[in-house]
């Protein structure tokens, strides 16, 4: 069974591998949740980077000050799943878009001086994680009589950020 340092390590690997995420603001504003791509500057902790437009509902609806969000994750092979909370901000730094640009980025821009170009910021305070086992492994235990649940029960994680 994992410890809760296990399962925060293997949410930030999955992370900074997988790196798709359903962003969106607590309050609902900005169009719900939408598919952003989540940078981490570092292996672990964040801050989580997020690169768009400012005619993105998301952006439009961002103050200067920091804003409840909450974004989903889900890795490739459906092996952990997460809730992450923090603050999300617009950050138009110079300095940190020339250290994550890369050629993925620059698809979607005219440059790293393109005006649209928007670099958000989201601090994570808070993190639920579920590590999923293979379903057909879960379904030949429960057919021998085994409760998925007991398999489960150790396999989340409420970490703070």
């Amino acid at each position: 069974m994992p410890s809760q340092k296990e399962i925060e390590k293997k949410l930030w690997s999955e992370l900074k591998s997988d790196r798709t995420i359903m962003l969106g603001l607590e309050s609902g504003a900005g169009g719900g949740a939408q598919p952003m791509t989540a940078i981490l500057e570092d292996d672990e902790r964040g801050p989580v980077w997020i690169f768009s437009s400012i005619d993105v509902d998301l952006v439009q609806a961002l103050d200067m000050r920091p804003v409840p969000a909450v974004a989903q994750f889900v890795s490739k092979g459906h092996g952990l799943f997460a809730a992450l909370h923090g603050q999300l901000q617009v950050q138009n730094n110079p300095a940190m878009v020339e250290k994550l640009w890369n050629p993925f980025i620059a698809a979607w821009y005219d440059g790293k001086d393109d005006p649209k170009l928007r670099l958000m910021r989201l601090d994570l305070d808070h993190a639920h994680v579920w590590l999923n086992e293979n379903s057909v492994f879960a379904g030949i235990k429960m057919l021998f009589g085994t409760d998925p649940k007991k398999d489960y029960k150790d396999k989340t994680a409420d970490i703070a950020l």
